[in-house]
């Protein structure tokens, strides 16, 4: 793991829990034993290695290469220097080994991220999950540990996740409100509709575009989804969420009312939720 460059932010603007800057790593976090959660907790950011995206091929379309289809090269691990050991390059996609464990922590897993901040973009990339999997993809991301700087906090505790799922048959289908756990929906706060995922073990196109906190979503040539970051209606689905303030999530609420920091830039990300799963042909125009 990377030794972090510390910044601590600590703006609070009517009850919203931390204004931060920067990034910092993954893993697991939880309060001391006995300590209930208060909006005075505030999250301790780092910046990892980062790279120049200025060489990286750019097609006739205007979106750079994130992924060649041969390597790893630009892409690291949550709160890491390098890529965990879970995730291989495979037939031309970058492949997560399932352990089968879902999200807990094993020796070599962890979230893959790409290594640089985006602000506006779309994101295009394809996907492709195993029978029962489930999987997300991240954007906005940031690299944040506990207040006491100790424990890396979960890559979604930042971040707005795209859903990955086998609707069919893993069991966060029939959970949350409405669908709005399954594929390509905002993951726990908007469903996709139309729900147009293929079976598990077929490809699907993805799309995740971000422009002064609109957000659209979408899967397989249709927009699925759109909503509206850092304005009123953001903040009250994020309180009617498992993100909401005061929950079992000490920090999300905080960090997720002021996604991206105070450059509403972040990280895109790939979970490692311990189910095989398959991305390709990853690409990103800037907007």
């Amino acid at each position: 793991m990377k030794k972090p460059v510390i910044g601590i932010i600590c703006a609070f603007i009517g009850g919203v829990i931390g204004f931060f800057i920067g990034k910092g790593g993954c893993g697991a976090c939880q309060l001391p034993e006995g300590e209930a959660a208060t909006e005075s907790l505030v999250a301790v950011v780092a910046d990892g290695p980062n790279i120049d995206i200025a060489g990286l091929p750019v097609d006739a379309e205007g979106f750079i290469t994130l992924f060649n289809g041969e390597t790893l090269d630009g892409w690291r691990g949550y709160g890491m220097d390098v890529p965990p050991t879970s995730w291989e390059v495979s037939d031309g996609a970058i492949h997560l080994k399932g352990s089968g464990t879902g999200e807990a922590q094993v020796e070599g897993g962890g979230d893959l991220i790409f290594a640089h901040k985006f602000q506006n973009f779309e994101l295009q990339l394809e996907y492709k999950i195993s029978e029962g999997g489930n999987s997300g993809i991240f954007y906005l991301a940031q690299e944040a540990k506990d207040a006491e700087g100790k424990e890396y906090l979960p890559i979604w505790q930042s971040s707005s996740e795209f859903q990955v799922l086998d609707n069919a048959k893993h069991p966060d289908a029939q959970l949350g409100i409405d669908g709005n756990r399954q594929a390509a929906s905002l993951y726990d706060m908007i469903p996709a509709k139309p729900q147009n995922s293929k079976p598990a073990g077929e490809w699907n196109q993805a799309k995740i575009m971000v422009y002064k906190g609109t957000v659209v979503h979408g899967q397989n040539g249709s927009n699925v989804l759109e909503y509206h970051l850092w304005t009123p209606k953001w903040t009250q689905m994020l309180q009617d969420s498992k993100f909401r303030e005061g929950g079992d999530f000490p920090y999300a609420f905080g960090l997720l009312n002021n996604m991206g920091g105070e450059n509403h830039e972040g990280y895109i990300g790939l979970q490692d939720h311990g189910d095989d799963v398959w991305y390709r042909n990853i690409r990103i125009k800037l907007l």
